[in-house]
């Protein structure tokens, strides 16, 4: 068991996840089996790793073992829960149950509503962000009953990160230069040549939202969506804000999200 291994044995574990992982990002082995060698360093009674979409604005699980309303959750409602905006932080390497604010949980649906039930006592969130910054996606591992991993465990998952990440992200192995040209063609077929996140951003205009709520929605930082609507007003060649929002409303462009469940603190 993983809580009985030396930090050796956790560290040889680690090597084997960073590998695997590899794999994984080449094609060459499923996601799956990331984190059948992850069970190696630290022993869990469910585990998954998502990836983000942000045209859809959920996570998409590509292999996880928790029950079908668990998995449901961290797709479509995770990135919604009051203790998301704490573990996306960058800076923070992953925010462990035991260590989340009583408070917190009270007021955490992901808790109350489905770890709770399942008797998890413990495990880690772990958001996954590429090189370049862009959020991928996440792990979640979960414990039930007393099994606490151990500290060599709790700071290998971090140190992992990198290579979680790779296994997550879609552009992960491709030649630098492949993405941007996608992209490029991709522009000349979209509304006013603007891209995949301008266009996100110009949705979020339709709905009077400020540069801060913006970024707390899709995860970047208030001058990032500034940047973004200066470049929007430049390539639609509109004079401001109100004006870029009725041209998205004539192009049918809206916040969709805002339309089924209303604007949201942590949406």
């Amino acid at each position: 068991m993983a809580a009985r291994r030396s930090t050796a044995g956790i560290l040889d574990a680690a090597v084997h996840v960073r590998a695997v992982a590899r794999s994984a990002m080449s094609g060459a082995t499923g996601v799956g089996t990331v984190l059948a060698a992850l069970s190696e360093v630290m022993e869990y009674d469910h585990a998954s790793l998502a990836r983000w979409d942000p045209l859809r604005r959920r996570h998409t699980t590509l292999a996880g073992s928790y029950p079908e309303a668990a998995t449901a959750y961290i797709e479509t409602r995770l990135h919604h829960d009051p203790v998301f905006p704490v573990l996306r932080d960058p800076a923070r390497g992953g925010l462990w149950l035991t260590d989340v604010p009583r408070q917190l949980l009270a007021e955490s649906p992901g808790f109350q509503q489905v770890l709770s039930p399942l008797g998890i006592e413990d495990g880690v969130a772990q958001c996954l962000f590429a090189a370049d910054s862009r959020y991928v996606g996440m792990l979640n591992v979960s414990t039930r009953g007393p099994r606490r991993a151990p500290d060599p465990a709790r700071a290998v998952v971090t140190l992992l990160t990198e290579a979680l990440a790779a296994a997550v992200d879609p552009r992960a192995g491709l030649p630098p230069e492949a993405p941007a040209a996608a992209d490029r063609a991709a522009d000349a077929r979209r509304p006013g040549g603007l891209s995949p996140r301008e266009l996100q951003v110009l949705a979020e205009l339709t709905t009077g939202r400020t540069n801060r709520e913006i970024a707390e929605r899709l995860y970047i930082t208030p001058r990032t969506v500034g940047t973004h609507v200066e470049h929007i007003l430049a390539k639609l060649g509109l004079p401001n804000r109100a004006a870029a929002a009725a041209r998205a409303a004539a192009w049918g462009i809206t916040d969709r999200s805002s339309h089924r469940s209303g604007p949201s603190r942590f949406g």
